[in-house]
């Protein structure tokens, strides 16, 4: 497959004009609805299948295939990572009106990481064959590993990158609006929604580290590798707002996940030395496990309705009131180095996720 570089270029146009669109239009914090979730799943879905039709008819049936392919397994397992995203969301209790700008950092991260993975994958396979092995030995692993762990789900207490951070950042008790940075009486110090946003941050990095396997077990071209995967993640957003108060009806999603990895790690080994399965065959194996895996989560839940994940009885984290927003300084001092330190911050010390007082300026 030949694609030139003006391709390659106005992918990346395409990708940071949609990203601009959507900044835009939730340019100011406010709770997303289901209708506008909707739609905007909509919109992404529509560009992501209308590209992939482009690549059929400029490309042929065989590389169509292959970025349908690779675009539903994407898709199916950032459905696990919209999960994942919602625990963590209830357990910090962030307001809604501020998750949506979490997410669009957080999904603008992936594809930069994404991006990073998929140029080392393409050069290690282009010039270590045996990679392959390696990594349809993972995709079978890890497809095991889902399995007996299918019941288990994130603690972001437990988690080492919390952990890590809030030893070695300063942080605040509040959310301060869309703030991720403020500064108090001189004090440079993170808001929990820079915290929730490494986390997100850190949990878009360990499902790449599987998904990118399982996308070049389909298609070993990079170019269908990277806009499979950006055009799946890019609707992450708007697919998050849309199930995530669903988390409780697909219990046998993970399940079917698991299998889908196996599928492809399995199919990965053959193509090896032994028999290369046609993409066909393998996009329809994919869809079956899937629609069999949401058919049965549906069935086993129906008569539920949408309810959203419990939150904690006491927040880790409060919201600052209007007056405290108001008398913070700005986060980027000229000169000057602060004279006092905030006595109602620890920058060292933060063992537990509970709420502090706060000690209030000087009036």
């Amino acid at each position: 497959m030949s694609v030139p570089l003006w391709a390659w270029f106005a992918v990346l146009g395409v990708i940071l004009t949609m990203l601009a669109v959507d900044l835009f239009a939730h340019r100011h914090a406010h709770v997303i609805g289901l209708r506008e979730a909707a739609g905007w799943s909509l919109v992404w879905v529509a560009l992501g299948v209308g590209f992939g039709a482009l690549i059929w008819w400029v490309h042929g049936a065989e590389f169509g295939q292959q970025y349908f392919a690779g675009y539903v397994i994407e898709k199916s397992l950032a459905v696990d990572n919209v999960f994942v995203w919602a625990i963590i969301f209830s357990y910090f209790a962030v307001p809604a009106q501020l998750q949506h700008r979490v997410l669009f950092l957080g999904v603008l991260g992936a594809l930069v990481f994404r991006g990073l993975f998929i140029a080392a994958g393409a050069v290690l396979i282009t010039n270590f064959a045996w990679v392959l092995y390696v990594f349809a030995a993972f995709l079978v692993w890890t497809g095991y590993r889902m399995i007996r762990q299918r019941n288990s789900h994130l603690d972001p207490e437990s988690s080492k990158a919390l952990r890590l951070f809030r030893r070695w950042v300063p942080m605040a008790d509040a959310y301060h609006g869309q703030r991720f940075l403020i500064r108090r009486h001189g004090i440079l110090l993170a808001t929990p929604l820079l915290a929730v946003l490494v986390l997100i941050e850190v949990t878009d990095v360990i499902f790449a580290v599987d998904s990118i396997p399982a996308i070049f077990a389909v298609t070993s071209e990079p170019f269908l590798v990277f806009t499979a995967n950006a055009f799946a993640i890019l609707g992450l957003r708007a697919m998050y707002f849309l199930l995530a108060d669903l988390v409780h009806r697909f219990v046998h999603l993970k399940l079917g996940l698991a299998l889908v990895l196996i599928w492809v790690g399995i199919k990965m080994l053959l193509k090896v030395d032994l028999y290369y399965i046609p993409t066909t065959v393998s996009l329809a194996v994919i869809a079956v496990i899937l629609g069999t895996a949401v058919a049965a989560s549906l069935r086993a839940t129906r008569g539920q309705g949408r309810r959203a994940l419990p939150t904690p009885t006491t927040p880790p984290f409060r919201t600052a009131t209007p007056e405290e927003i108001a008398a913070l300084e700005p986060v980027a001092l000229l000169r000057g180095r602060p004279t006092r330190k905030d006595p109602s911050e620890n920058p060292t010390t933060q063992p537990r996720l509970e709420s502090r007082p706060e000690s209030r300026p000087p009036a």
